[in-house]
């Protein structure tokens, strides 16, 4: 497990969106919120290049995070981090209290182990085809894994592994998942033929128009010869 994620917080006295926006600018802050555990909401500002610092760690959206005001702590998951869309700037942050026997859904990141041993790529020729990256589970605050991983060491050509085979850790599982509900994490399949170009054939313009030429020639000499046919039958009658 990586060290926890710790956020040093000052008590936000003012509220409203006018103070949040002077708390933004002048104090050069983001206003937020700790709430739940049938605690009273807590009404903080973070840092901002604190803040920015932590969202750049994957743990900071997954793992359970460490606030200081003072001293006191607070043991949280972050549920919402909003920004602006045209600035990318942190304009809020809201995050859930949590004890060690909370229950939480979180989205935690699927890692592929032993790719290039992979028995059906080594062997086989083949190629892996990862269904998902990521996936959510329920699991308790106290135990929340930093990855799920999938190890395909073993995985043979036109072999899967499905959600439903995934090995998760103790008290965890995936919401709803059912056998109608089951889906595919990552399979080894054959790697698809490559196409030849296309065999561009010549410009018939020119055979054509040889075609209609003989065609037209044709129908000349045919002509030709019923003409002389006439004129011979004419002869012997006279």
């Amino acid at each position: 497990m990586s060290d926890q994620i710790i956020l040093n917080a000052d008590i936000r006295e003012r509220t409203g969106s006018n103070k949040a926006r002077v708390i933004r600018k002048i104090d050069g802050m983001v206003p937020a919120i700790v709430y739940g555990d049938e605690k009273e909401t807590l009404n903080i500002k973070l840092k901002l290049n604190e803040l920015t610092k932590a969202s750049e760690n994957e743990l900071f959206y997954t793992q359970v995070l460490l606030i200081k005001t003072g001293e006191d702590e607070e043991k949280v998951v972050l549920k919402e981090l909003q920004k602006d869309p045209a600035k990318g700037k942190f304009l809020h942050a809201d995050f859930q209290r949590v004890s060690r026997k909370t229950k939480l859904k979180v989205v935690i990141p699927v890692n592929f182990l032993n790719e290039e041993e992979c028995v059906g790529i080594r062997e086989d020729g083949g190629v892996v085809a990862k269904a998902i990256r990521e996936t959510e589970i329920m699991c308790l605050a106290g135990n929340i894994p930093e990855a799920i991983e999938v190890d395909i060491e073993n995985l043979h050509l036109g072999e899967s592994i499905r959600l439903t085979e995934i090995s998760l850790p103790e008290g965890s599982e995936v919401p709803g998942l059912t056998e109608e509900t089951d889906q595919m994490v990552v399979s080894v399949n054959a790697p698809k033929a490559v196409e030849e170009d296309p065999i561009i054939e010549e410009d018939t313009e020119d055979g054509e128009a040889a075609e209609q030429d003989d065609s037209s020639s044709d129908g000349e000499d045919s002509s030709s010869e019923k003409s002389e046919e006439t004129k011979e039958d004419n002869s012997e009658e006279s």
